[in-house]
């Protein structure tokens, strides 16, 4: 037979031999195998080979046989000692050496060695690889401490869902199933930085015994996502507007109006308080199920991308900013049979004139909060938005406005009365008992009788409304922004402007229809040709064509061959300022410029000039979609855009724009309502905002824009007089002052300089510096005043001066950039 081929057997101890399975062996040749047979047979036999060690050695056959029966006996040996009996017996008898003494065998000198280093640990079973962990007889211990510190510090790791990433819920919550033990809130109240609306009261150990475990309040902590965000007046502005709403601050009224000064987060912190209501409450509940927010159509994107860009899809607001009649209702009636703890779209975000349009829908059934952005357009209670806004089913009502004093306080009546109706009484009740006490107080010619019950009923009037109405001004920016320089700049008007101005104030006898002050309808046309006037005669040129009422016979005082198809700066005083400072902002820096006017018509005399001048524009008026706006003003602001030059229309939805991609505003005509111009003024100075910002307000020197800007003025003193409560604001214009609409003034520098009597001016040239502390929210009487360039902070002003600038107001917003974060 052949022989098999094998690798060498490695030399093993016996002990290591018998430990190791047959299987790792090579395998042997036959004859190998019946050598070894016969070898171990006739030793068990005492029986032993003539000689030699290999297959010759031994007798045949008799030899062989022998052999082979002993190897036959030894297996049933080997049999017998596996049988249950045999090993019961082993094992009483293994039980009963155990308590002798151990016997150790004589060992040889290789074993000695074997047992010395298995001793010294360094000892294995196989001479191929070493275990997994070393082999000792001992078992290692700690100390109590070693171990109590060990298993805090597994306990204290916090569980993590083990996918790559993962940013989700970690299983608090299964469906269908119902938490088990204490009621608690949603998000840890003693976690570093969280904002807490509401404790519970500490409960005693015998009030605990007694008080049912399921109607234990739990605290009401805004989410750490939105929480961590919040500035400080944010945070304090969150607790106001929950206590409000919950009630917990007027009992019985649930509504408050958010005043704060543009630029400092409103729209993050009514998203705060939504979304906190949305989920929770001190009865572990949440405490409203839907809520709607209405604003201006050109803000209802803006509301969209803000919610989405704080809750970062945890909810997935409802905005309805276009389609037609079957549509929008088919999503309201939808949005309004929503029911239950989980809402797939609890917030609907609509705009005033879809809301008006669509109420009965709304009206129906039931929403637990609603949130009027820009409110100042609910200052007629008369109206049908107001109407349709105030017959809505809620009683949580947030108003926000940056200016809720816009002409008068019957108007600010009505935007309290919305909130929390009755607080201040009817109507009638209001104007008798405050209003007409206080504009007596406040009118340059009260009797000293007159401004001390004007004080006292103003008094009266704060303190009610302070309870429902937050308000805090822009000088809180001064920690996050750079500095703002606003500048009030008076251009003269030119000699082709001046003559158009005084034949139309010889022709027009508007001054007869003014009445106590206040402007008739059929004056109004004439107020808006003399502003037209003043940006530019080539905005009356129709009229004077058509020979209109004012301008008969003023044709003939434009210049000969003159054409509206291009604009020619050089005959109005303010187009000729903006053209220098276009220019020296364009040449002498990167930064980007927002131009902002009342008319179209103005916008498009903005878009001749930038077409003459090749600047790169945008431009923004009623006349686009709320889609388009957004996707033009997100690429406006992004630094890689080569526009330079946004076109904004003030009365086109410049309200909440965030036009931070420039650093430059030009007010280039001023509207009657201040609020407007406020919003306008307030689009780059705002979060996000790195460079000094630059806001120039253009006025023509001795017109109605003076007198348009002093009006404004008196306006601003009266919202400051009950919404800041300032009590030192000057009181410079009459009423009967403000009947000179239509007047001109070909001497003087500022009209408005004139009005205020300043003390700090000599021969119109400022000689003592504004008071320590002052800035430009202060009152016009308190700003640097410049009737030449040399007190100017701004060089591209500087450059502009010789154009036609005769005088400028001017301030910034604090000292120094005290960094951003």
């Amino acid at each position: 037979m052949a022989a098999f081929t094998s690798l060498p057997a490695p030399k093993l101890l016996k002990s290591q031999r018998e430990r190791i399975p047959f299987s790792v062996f090579p395998p042997r040749s036959p004859d190998r195998v019946d050598a070894a047979r016969c070898r171990s047979a006739l030793s068990r036999s005492g029986l032993r080979p003539r000689g030699g060690a290999g297959p010759g050695a031994f007798p045949a056959p008799a030899a062989r046989a022998a052999a082979v029966t002993a190897s036959a006996r030894s297996r049933e040996a080997m049999r017998r000692s596996l049988a249950p009996s045999q090993l019961a017996k082993r094992k009483a008898g293994d039980e009963d050496e155990e308590e002798e003494e151990d016997w150790q065998p004589p060992t040889s000198r290789k074993r000695q060695k074997a047992a010395g280093e298995a001793e010294s640990g360094e000892c294995y079973r196989s001479p191929f690889r070493k275990p997994l962990a070393q082999l000792t007889n001992r078992p290692h211990c700690l100390d109590s401490s070693q171990h109590e510190a060990f298993i805090r510090s597994i306990l204290s790791k916090p569980f993590k869902v083990p996918i790559p990433n993962y940013k989700g819920p970690l299983g608090l919550r299964s469906l269908g199933v119902k938490r088990a033990g204490l009621r608690g809130p949603l998000h840890d109240p003693f976690e570093e930085g969280a904002l807490v609306l509401y404790e519970p009261p500490v409960l005693s150990a015998h009030d605990q015994l007694k008080i049912d475990k399921d109607k234990v309040p739990v605290h009401v902590v805004v989410d750490p996502v939105l929480s961590r965000v919040l500035r400080p007046h944010q945070r304090e502005g969150v607790k106001f507007l929950w206590d409000c709403v919950t009630s917990r601050r007027i009992p019985g009224s649930h509504g408050c109006i958010m005043a704060d000064e543009m630029g400092l987060g409103k729209t993050l912190q009514c998203i705060t308080l939504m979304w906190t209501l949305l989920r929770q409450s001190p009865d572990c509940k949440p405490e409203i199920e839907k809520a709607v927010v209405v604003s201006p159509s050109s803000l209802v994107r803006n509301w969209y991308n803000e919610v989405e860009k704080w809750l970062g899809g945890r909810i997935q607001p409802l905005a309805i900013d276009g389609g037609s009649k079957e549509d929008i209702d088919r999503k309201l009636v939808g949005f309004m049979n929503q029911r239950g703890l989980r809402v797939p779209s609890p917030i609907l975000i609509i705009s005033y004139e879809t809301f008006r349009l669509h109420a009965e829908v709304l009206q129906k059934g039931s929403v637990g909060l609603v949130i009027c952005d820009e409110g100042h357009r609910l200052k007629n209670s008369e109206n049908q938005t107001y109407q349709a806004l105030n017959s809505l089913n809620t009683p949580r009502r947030v108003l926000i406005s940056g200016t809720p004093i816009q002409n008068d306080l019957l108007e600010y009546f009505s935007l309290v009365h919305f909130v929390n109706s009755g607080i201040l009484g009817t109507a009638q009740e209001f104007k008798r008992h405050f209003e007409m006490p206080i504009l007596k107080g406040r009118d340059a010619d009260a009797s000293e009788a007159e401004r001390h019950k004007g004080e006292e009923r103003l008094k009266e009037l704060i303190s009610i409304v302070n309870r429902c109405l937050i308000r805090r001004t822009s000088d809180i920016l001064s920690k996050y922004l750079p500095v703002k320089i606003e500048q009030v700049v008076c251009c003269r008007l030119t000699p082709l402007q001046t003559e158009l101005y005084k034949n139309f104030l010889k022709q027009a006898k508007p001054v007869e229809e003014l009445k106590e002050g206040k402007i008739s309808v059929s004056s109004l046309s004439s107020i808006t040709s003399l502003k037209k006037l003043c940006n530019h005669p080539a905005l009356v040129y129709d009229k004077c064509v058509e020979e209109e009422e004012g301008f008969m016979g003023a044709l003939g005082l434009f210049p000969s061959g003159y054409s509206t198809k291009s604009v020619e700066p050089q005959l109005s005083g303010k187009m000729l300022v903006l053209d220098y400072i276009l220019a020296v902002t364009k040449s002498t820096s990167n930064d980007k410029v927002v131009l902002v006017s009342n008319y179209t018509q103005t916008l498009d005399l903005f878009e001749k000039l930038c077409r003459n001048r090749r600047y790169l524009y945008v431009r923004l008026d009623g006349t686009m979609s709320i889609k388009k706006r957004a996707k033009i003003v997100e690429r406006f602001n992004s630094p890689s855009s080569p526009e330079f030059i946004f076109m904004l229309s003030s009365k086109a939805g410049g309200c909440g724009l965030n036009l931070i991609g420039a650093n430059r505003l030009v007010m280039f005509d001023p509207d009657w309502n201040p609020a407007n111009d406020e919003q306008a003024m307030a689009r780059v100075w705002r979060d996000g905002q790195k460079k000094t910002c630059y806001i120039y307000r253009l006025l023509s020197t001795g017109t109605i824009e003076e007198k348009i800007f002093q009006r404004q003025t008196h306006k601003k003193a009266l919202s400051s007089c009950v919404v800041d409560e300032e009590q030192d604001v000057e009181r410079h214009f009459s009423l009967g002052e403000l009947k000179e609409l239509f007047t001109l003034n070909e001497t003087t520098t500022s009209d408005t300089h004139d009005k205020i009597k300043c003390r700090r001016c000599v021969n119109g040239h400022q000689v003592r510096p504004p008071p320590v502390g002052s800035d430009c929210t202060s009152d016009l009487s308190q700003w640097h005043h410049c009737a030449d360039k040399r007190g100017l902070q701004d060089s591209v002003l500087k450059a502009a001066w010789d154009a036609a600038v005769t005088f400028t107001f001017h301030h910034h917003s604090h000292e120094e950039q005290r960094g951003i974060p």
